[in-house]
């Protein structure tokens, strides 16, 4: 099954089961990017996140006009910032973003729960590196990766590149179908691996 792809210099679509490698700024606008890639020819999504809470990724929803309707979503920092969280069929905890099982464990009954197409966001790698750490992480990415090859669903995964050094970059790159680099100008260059 093929997917559209909303991105500059980018194919029009790719095949179910690619993972795509976002690479950042700290201060990159990745917003806009993470949407669009919601927005179209999508059934079902998952928005792992690592940085901020259920109630942010909403509120950018909201924000980029995505319907909500389709989406579930993995928080991972507000139990252990003790933020008040009522789970639902939708909205999913893990205590911390270095619970790496367990995200890849909700990743994974997502895709079985869910049909039609289907994408997946992690916002992000760094987190859980920073968290957990980069051999864990990287394991972690495989897994998920292969859970996408597995259920024709693609996936968007975020890694900022002024926290890793070169090395760490090319070694989260290697695992992927294809790179998106984004610039601090908004500028964007996709390369497949």
């Amino acid at each position: 099954m093929d997917y559209v792809l909303a991105v500059d210099g980018a194919p029009e679509t790719i095949s179910g089961g690619t993972g795509i490698l976002l690479i950042h700024p700290s201060i990159g606008e990745t917003d806009k990017l993470d949407t669009d890639f919601f927005k179209t020819d999508t059934d079902r999504f998952l928005v792992v996140s690592t940085r901020t809470t259920a109630r942010e990724v909403r509120q950018k929803l909201e924000h980029y006009a995505v319907d909500e309707s389709r989406a579930d979503i993995l928080d991972t920092i507000s139990v252990e910032r003790g933020y008040s969280r009522r789970a639902s069929d939708r909205l999913h905890y893990v205590s911390s973003p270095d619970d790496l099982d367990g995200i890849v464990e909700t990743v994974a009954e997502f895709l079985t729960d869910t049909e039609g197409k289907r994408r997946l966001s992690v916002d992000s790698l760094t987190e859980m590196a920073y968290y957990a750490d980069v051999e864990g992480t990287n394991d972690a990415g495989k897994r998920m990766l292969a859970l996408l090859e597995e259920h024709d669903a693609v996936g968007l995964f975020h890694l900022s590149k002024e926290v890793h050094d070169e090395e760490t970059i090319e070694r989260f790159a290697g695992l992927f179908d294809a790179v998106v680099d984004l610039d601090t100008d908004g500028s964007v260059e996709y390369r497949s691996n």
